[in-house]
Order: structure tokens, then sequence, then C-alpha cells
């Protein structure tokens, strides 16, 4: 074939390019996008302000709707006491005595079955995070047991515990362990890889690298795991205290509920509520202060 016929080829343009790009449609012309605000950007950071107002409406737009319905009485106050109500049925039962004595009985079975489900948890769960075996051994079992209500354990555990606070602990620690554990094996596997090729390359033995790379770096994890399971064993304690309790918060609300006592029933979920936010803000300054370095 001569040079003349090579070259007529190559600048040959009606036949199609390998690519097949010449059927596009041109994209269309888009005019600049203006300025957005950074409360509807995404991941965008905002100013403190913002964060503070919309936190407090947060708070304040469910409480005025709160007292509208009250005030106006669209809703009986058999059904929807007003918040003066409710704040006057709370500061009775303080001044009984009731209300911290329910308190302290509910908080001590959160401390003793959440405890105990974090006591084996944690460590369950770094070793199906850490070990490929451990994952193999554990996570068959475990994924099936974490479908299984935990509330459906609640007649067996009073045939082989009884009616008192072991069987409502052991249904506390039924309704969290599993998820816990999954959850810390989830954030041991979140470790990097070369931090941990790194320590090997230095000289660290298996169990160095365990307790001073794989833990450190997954601890911050690990609390934000028991702060999500923290709201779970706060429900399955009411549920808990449902069946022949003679105290705790659970209790206030079954014996309130009897006598249509609503106003004493919200007081008693304001009270859950405010625990539950203590808590989570105790965990979560727990959790900045141990994480820094890993930011």
């Amino acid at each position: 074939m001569s040079p003349l016929v090579v070259g007529a080829e190559a600048t040959d343009t009606s036949r199609p390019s390998p690519s097949g790009r010449e059927g596009w449609r041109p994209l269309p012309r888009r005019p600049r996008p203006g300025r957005t605000s950074p409360l509807f950007t995404i991941r965008a950071p905002i100013s403190r302000r913002s964060r503070l107002t919309l936190a407090v409406l947060s708070l304040a737009v469910p409480f005025l709707a709160w007292v509208v319905l009250a005030a106006t009485g669209v809703v009986p106050s058999r059904f929807l006491p007003s918040p003066g109500a409710v704040l006057a049925a709370g500061i009775g039962m303080a001044e009984s005595g009731e209300l911290f004595a329910d308190l302290w009985a509910t908080v001590q079975r959160v401390l003793f079955g959440f405890g105990l489900a974090v006591a084996v948890s944690v460590p369950i769960g770094i070793v199906m995070g850490t070990f490929r075996a451990g994952q193999a051994l554990f996570e068959p079992l475990i994924s099936v047991l974490r479908y299984l209500p935990a509330s459906a354990f609640i007649p067996l555990l009073i045939i082989w515990m009884g009616l008192g606070e072991p069987s409502k602990v052991a249904l506390l620690f039924i309704g969290t362990v599993f998820f816990n554990t999954l959850m810390v094996a989830d954030v041991v596997r979140g470790v990097p890889r070369p931090l941990i090729d790194v320590s090997y390359t230095l000289g660290a033995r298996r169990g160095e690298v365990l307790r001073k790379v794989i833990v450190p770096h997954s601890l911050p994890g690990i609390i934000d795991a028991a702060r999500v399971n923290a709201a779970a064993a706060w429900n399955f304690v009411v549920v808990a205290e449902l069946v022949n309790s003679t105290e705790g918060l659970g209790y206030r609300i079954v014996r309130s509920q009897r006598f249509l006592q609503t106003d004493k029933i919200f007081a008693v979920l304001v009270v859950i509520g405010l625990c539950g936010v203590l808590i989570d803000v105790v965990l979560r300054l727990l959790r900045n202060k141990v994480g820094r370095w890993t930011g």
C-alpha cells in the first residue's frame, strides 16, 4: 500500500472513531450557580449561631404546638394535659419521693443490664473485627439472635429466673448485647490497614498492635455504639418494668395508666427523655476527649 493511500486513510473523517463519540449531543449550557447559604449546602459547616438557633427551634416548635393544642381544647386534657399540669404532676411526685425512688430503680437496672451487655459485647466485637476466625465463629449465631425480639423472651425469663430483678436485667442484656457486638465489630474493621502494616514494620507484635493501635483507634467508635444502644436499653427497661414491678419508671407509667393520670405519664416521659439526653451528652463528651487524636 502506498504512503498516499495510508495518509488518505489516516485523514478520513467519515469513519466513526473508536470512541464512538460523534453522535453525542453537546452538553447544555447551564447558568453559573449563585451563592448558596451554608444552611442548604451539602456538608458545609454552619456558624455557631445558626446551630444554636436551629437547636432552639427543634425544641420550641413542638413545645409551642403542645401549648396551643392544650390551651385551645382541641385535644381533651384527658389525652393531652397541658405543660403546666405535667409540671405540677412531676413536682408532686418529686415531693412525695416516689419519682426519685422509681428513677433510681430504673437507673440501677439500666446500669446492670446494659453494663453487662457492654462488658460482653466489646471483647467479642473486637475479636470479630480483628480476626477473620473470630468473625466466622461468632457472626452467624449473633446475626440470627439479633432478629429475635427481646420481648419474646419475657415468658422464658420469668420461667427461668422468676419475677424478680434477674429477669429484668436479663431482658436488658438480651435486647442490647447482639446489636452492640456487631456495631463494635464494624468499628474495629474500619481501622486502616496501613496503620497495622506500619506497626508490624516497626517491629510491633500481634498483642501490641491490638492494644496500641486497634483498640485506641476504635475506642471513639465503640463509645458511639454505646450511645446508640443506651437508648435501646432505656426502651427495654420500661418494657421489663411492665411485668410484676413494684417500682421503676415503667411501673409508674402502668400505674398511672390504670387511673387515667396522663399528666403523670407525661411527667415520667419527660424524666426519661432528660435522663437519655444526659447520658448521651456524657458519652459524647467522653468520645470527644478520648478520640481527639483520631480526628
